[in-house]
């Protein structure tokens, strides 16, 4: 949380915050001129225990105004009270978003105690449908996957809720472990459209994550995934949640880092030693659990990857459920029985706004949770919350689809009907049309149960739509280039509903390889064809379209069955990239060594290019008047070659 918390003020604004190594770093920042100060309750308590007086005591009488974030559960224990002793003269504020109200408290040796008890009144509410209607997160899909049948006689089977059994044999037999992870590998593409997202698998306990990591392990040995499966866990004193609400807080995992832990659970430290090992091997990288230091380094590279999508699947019994935001993660699965604070902790890892096509926070439970659901969102919104919260069912979007077909197909009655649109305000109806379409077939495609046997529309029209709505997208990029004015300008066309990441010139190549070992005219043809239909529909692709063609028309032709397709294919796409830079170099007479170095620092870079930098690559220097212009047209050819020759060509 401290390392979270600081990149987020230093983002806002850089050096605002010092971060905090240890404990002694911390007691020196209290010492000096620091003003704002990142912490954990852990390290501020270890700084008031009497080891660091000399600077502490100093400190007693000092206006100092605390800020817990996270606060409905990392403030209950005897650390805040000690805090409180210490500091005369304190402010405290504390912020969650699922505060611990007497209906969700915790009994203990205290009682039942409360957020309101300890941070007095609440000074403002800002709560999940606020947030919802605002467009600040998402809402949530869920969806509840397994029902048990258990034999009544011979002949007859009735179905059976796995929480009315309850039983642990049952909830942790190797035939439902085995199923579920199944279940997973089989539908974790169409939940995270094809790895553009992530996701987190949070179960009961360690000892069910030790055997689900080992399931996933053996099946990617068996070449029956691909998944980057990544996990941490605490193996100390604190392993199993017993209030099963999925929270976690910063003592659980400090606790976890110590060694002399070891001699409590020595099988689960062994195996998360051996985790780490195929972590390391997978990104090369040197953790363990030897000290906290190496430990805390694979917590936060853990975080780092989730974040950067290089990690498919997190598996957690209860880090990373709360107070941990990553914009790509979209899905959370659920073997494990949450509740009240931590069942809307744990789903809101996965509604955090990034691009039109995540369009949900996706939740697949594998135990039923609805009325644990129910009554959360009853607490922390209100009872008639959840037709805010909880995405529709899966039979309304397929009426909404529909309707939204009815629409596009009122302006377009067939695919070739869109070539003959008198103008662009009609072209404009049809791309609201078609976006609203696709809109809802992002929203059905995450569903498992979804085909387009359900809609009124098959995939191939589907596809020719698409394709025509690109020509529009293209045509308006073209107009721009020229100067054009265009009422399409201004139209977002959402791309990202429309990208596919698996389809890549790797994808392409292998299927080029097959219309070279099918010697059928036919087969042929219906294997070129697929190419083209992909290329037309695929935005990243299209700018290679007329090349790849080429290539099958000018070389794919009356070749051995094994002929290297990839040797031949990248000797082509040389040779013609070789040709559009030369071309571009000698249209706007630019010298061709200081282009190749522009196109070099912006791939190395990813900065936009400077207008200054084409001015100085020319061999002749406009007038003022006219740099600009011959900059920006240069540009835009640059980037075009760059969209056409190199994005999307890493085999």
């Amino acid at each position: 949380m401290d390392y979270q918390t600081t990149k987020e003020f230093n983002s806002f604004s850089d050096g605002s915050v010092d971060g905090t190594d240890d404990t002694q770093a911390l007691v020196k920042q209290f010492g000096d001129t620091t003003k704002l100060l990142v912490t954990t309750i852990q390290k501020l308590n270890n700084a008031i225990t009497g080891r660091y007086d000399s600077v502490m005591q100093k400190l007693k009488d000092e206006r100092i105004v605390f800020i817990f974030d996270e606060c409905h559960r990392s403030q209950f224990g005897d650390t805040h009270n000690r805090i409180k002793k210490f500091f005369n003269n304190h402010q405290m504020f504390g912020f969650t978003g699922t505060p611990i109200f007497a209906d969700n408290a915790v009994k203990n040796q205290l009682g039942k105690r409360t957020t309101k008890e300890l941070f007095e009144d609440c000074l403002h509410k800002y709560v999940i449908t606020d947030a919802i209607r605002d467009e600040n997160v998402l809402k949530f899909s869920i969806e509840y996957v397994g029902r048990y049948k258990q034999k009544q006689t011979s002949l007859n089977f009735v179905d059976i809720d796995v929480e009315a059994i309850d039983t642990k044999e049952l909830l942790e037999s190797p035939d439902r472990l085995n199923k579920i992870t199944d279940y997973i590998i089989q539908n974790h593409s169409r939940k995270t459209h094809n790895k553009a997202f992530t996701a987190m698998f949070c179960v009961s306990g360690v000892d069910i994550l030790i055997k689900y990591y080992d399931l996933f392990k053996q099946k990617k040995k068996e070449g029956l995934h691909d998944l980057r499966i990544a996990t941490i866990f605490s193996y100390g004193a604190n392993e199993d949640d017993k209030d099963a609400d999925g929270d976690y807080t910063y003592s659980e995992f400090s606790e976890a880092a110590e060694p002399q832990l070891e001699y409590k659970t020595k099988h689960s430290r062994e195996k998360l030693d051996e985790f780490i090992a195929d972590y390391n091997e997978m990104y090369g990288s040197k953790y363990s659990t030897k000290d906290s230091q190496s430990y805390y380094g694979y917590y936060n590279n853990i975080s780092k990857r989730v974040k950067d999508k290089e990690i498919d699947i997190l598996l957690v019994v209860n880090m990373f459920l709360t107070g941990f935001d990553s914009k790509p993660l979209n899905t959370l699965y659920v073997d494990k029985n949450l509740k009240y604070h931590g069942l809307i902790q744990a789903f809101s890892r996965t509604n955090r706004i990034l691009n039109e096509q995540k369009s949900q926070g996706n939740i697949i439970a594998f135990r039923n949770l609805k009325s644990n659901t129910d009554e959360a969102i009853a607490l922390f919104s209100n009872k008639d919350a959840k037709e805010i919260i909880l995405m529709q069912p899966y039979e309304d979007y397929l009426d909404v689809f529909d309707k939204a077909l009815a629409r596009l197909l009122e302006i377009t009655p067939t695919v070739d009907s869109v070539n003959n649109l008198p103008s662009e305000h009609e072209e404009m109806e049809f791309v609201r049309a078609f976006r609203d379409l696709m809109r809802i077939k992002n929203v059905l495609s995450v569903f498992s149960d979804f085909s387009h046997d359900d809609v009124e529309m098959d995939e191939q029209s589907f596809e020719d739509y698409k394709s025509k709505y690109l020509d529009i997208y293209d045509k308006t990029r073209s107009n721009n280039a020229t100067e054009k004015d265009s009422i399409l300008d201004d139209v977002d066309f959402e791309l990202e509903l429309i990208h596919k990441d698996e389809v890549n010139v790797s994808y392409i190549l292998n299927l080029l390889k097959l219309i070279n070992g099918d010697k059928t005219e036919k087969g042929r043809a219906e294997k070129r064809k697929q190419i083209t239909d992909m290329l037309s529909g695929e935005s990243h692709l299209r700018s290679k379209k007329k090349l790849i063609e080429q290539f099958i028309t000018e070389t794919l032709v009356d070749l051995e069955d094994d002929a290297d397709i990839e040797e031949l294919f990248n000797t082509y796409w040389d040779a013609e990239k070789l040709k559009a830079l030369t071309k571009i170099a000698t249209d706007n007479e630019l010298e061709p060594f200081k282009l190749q170095k522009i196109i070099d620092t912006y791939l190395f870079s990813q900065q936009p290019i400077e207008r200054d930098d084409i001015v100085e690559a020319l061999k002749v220097k406009p007038k003022l008047l006219q740099r600009k212009k011959i900059a920006l047209s240069v540009i835009d050819k640059i980037m075009n070659f760059v969209e056409t020759f190199i994005d999307g060509m890493v085999a």
